[in-house]
């Protein structure tokens, strides 16, 4: 198991454990984190899966898919480097505890 710790903007954390291969949005509505909706059920047409990528872990990651890249343009809160769709990162061993920040808002 991977650990995924999702970082609310007021601060309160909550750390789940992942299997490879899982999305980092589906972790995230499966137990409950708050702020991660993923309307679009993972198909990269929503954004409401935006997260914010701890900046060491973004070498873990893939590249963006432009699909992706252009999803985050219509995002409600600001994109950073770091930003992400969650439903677009999947979990490796190398990402175990990884820290994923939840934007103040989706909509």
């Amino acid at each position: 198991m991977v650990r995924i710790i999702y970082q609310q903007a007021d601060g309160e954390a909550l750390e789940v454990n992942a299997s490879v291969g899982e999305n980092i949005m589906q972790i995230a509505v499966d137990h409950g984190v708050d702020g991660i909706l993923g309307r679009c059920g993972g198909f990269c047409q929503c954004g409401t899966c935006h997260v914010y990528v701890d900046t060491p872990w973004l070498e873990t990651l893939g590249e963006m898919c432009p699909e992706e890249d252009a999803m985050l343009e219509g995002v409600p809160v600001e994109r950073l480097s770091n930003s992400r769709l969650g439903c677009q990162v999947r979990v490796s061993a190398a990402m175990d505890g990884m820290v994923i920040t939840v934007p103040v808002c989706q909509e």
